[in-house]
């Protein structure tokens, strides 16, 4: 079975560590940024699966990093969810909008987030 690849791009690194820590430990390849340009730089040398992306990203945002990343043919093909903590109508509209995959509401289920990504690594 191949290696599954993430790339958490957060701000809080408590965030980061504890999703880094808790999906290593499901077997996959976790990568962290912590803001858009660090991920812009690590995205240079890797090639995730999936990128979790926090909305709410100093400087460039989560959106803003997104569009990007799926307007360049090199990225486009990966899937991004968004990370936000909230979870005001028309927020899920405005993060599909932006070009995620889906998104996961914060605070994030420790126990169902290795099984809400499986369905991303498919085909």
């Amino acid at each position: 079975m191949a290696t599954k690849s993430i790339l958490v791009v957060d701000d809080n690194p408590v965030n980061s560590k504890l999703i880094r820590v808790l999906l290593a430990g499901e077997g996959y390849d976790v990568h962290t940024a912590g803001d858009a340009d660090e991920a812009l730089r690590v995205l240079k040398n890797l090639s995730p699966q999936l990128i979790l992306m926090d909305v709410q990203l100093p400087a460039k945002d989560g959106l803003e990093l997104t569009r990007r990343l799926k307007a360049d043919p090199a990225t486009r093909g990966i899937k991004i969810l968004g990370l936000t903590a909230y979870a005001m109508k028309g927020d899920r509209e405005k993060i599909l909008a932006a070009g995620c995959d889906g998104y996961i509401a914060k605070p994030i289920d420790t126990r169902a987030l290795p099984g809400m990504l499986e369905p991303y690594f498919e085909s």
